[in-house]
């Protein structure tokens, strides 16, 4: 679980840095379109907070793979990348143009949601799947 932890920690803080300080950029990136509204950046900010805690909170928990918190931080994490694969998805399906990171978001989540789950059915094919991720 640690190369879990530790990749996970590095896309999502940089993610969470991107939306904290460019959210219009990030967005466009994302979803092909500038945020128009003052409350769209805020929100995307602290959508920003949020990712960037997650990324935290994974790097703290890196050397941590055997406690119950370990699963429940892995647990959040299927739910997350579950949640965010499908919403992008979704959004990419409905409007056009998306932006040129949008299908590689979905894929890297989807990604991201599986190697979740096989870390918490067995934890020694993970570690085999994050080698090769490297």
């Amino acid at each position: 679980m640690n190369r879990l932890y530790v990749t996970t920690a590095v896309i999502e803080a940089g993610a969470g840095l991107a939306l904290l300080c460019l959210p219009s950029s990030a967005a466009k990136l994302l979803l092909g379109t500038a945020l128009q509204q003052p409350s769209a950046c805020v929100v995307a900010r602290v959508g920003g907070a949020g990712l960037l805690t997650i990324g935290i909170a994974c790097w703290l928990a890196r050397s941590d793979t055997e406690s119950s918190a370990a699963r429940g931080l892995v647990t959040a994490l299927v739910v997350y990348n579950l949640v965010v694969a499908l919403v992008l998805a979704a959004a990419g399906l409905r409007s056009q143009p998306v932006g040129i990171v949008l299908w590689p978001a979905v894929v890297l989540h989807t990604l991201m949601t599986a190697w979740c789950i096989v870390s918490l059915r067995n934890p020694s094919i993970a570690d085999r799947l994050g080698s090769l991720q490297q």
